[in-house]
């Protein structure tokens, strides 16, 4: 019988996790989750640090159920404000305070290092082959 080929989920999820050790230390002396660093950071890369929490889920690939728990911790944290529109009650806005700008700034430079890291381990070369890949199967769909 044929072994199976090796798989890619688990590849991927390994990968990740290897990736998140590099992070991990720094986001827990910050007391911020995984989950609320990618909300955070999605934030304050949107054009006006303002997002609607369906959008935000799925960039941050989130759940929407757990986003309620990682966006209602934040909140409570300072770190986001959610608010919905006057003119559409049902949408939920979300925006990054302040106080969530000071702490990103706070963490970027040492989250940049952690990427030179592994940027560095890596190559270059690697690094940008590794991104360019990782974009295509972003892009795959199963109908395709």
């Amino acid at each position: 019988m044929a072994r199976p080929t090796p798989s890619l989920t688990l590849a991927l999820l390994q990968a990740r996790e290897s990736a998140m050790d590099f992070f991990r230390p720094h986001l827990n002396r910050n007391h911020i989750t995984e989950q609320q660093w990618r909300v955070i950071r999605i934030l304050w890369q949107s054009d006006d640090q303002t997002l609607e929490s369906h959008q935000l889920a799925e960039l941050a690939c989130i759940l929407r159920p757990s986003l309620t728990g990682v966006l209602l911790r934040l909140e409570q944290s300072g770190l986001v404000r959610r608010w919905k529109p006057e003119n559409d009650q049902r949408r939920l806005c979300v925006t990054l305070t302040s106080e969530g700008n000071a702490l990103f700034d706070d963490m970027k430079d040492e989250m940049i290092r952690q990427y030179q890291k592994i940027q560095q381990a890596l190559g270059a070369e690697k690094y940008r082959t590794l991104m360019s890949l990782l974009n295509e199967v972003q892009r795959l769909h199963p109908d395709d």
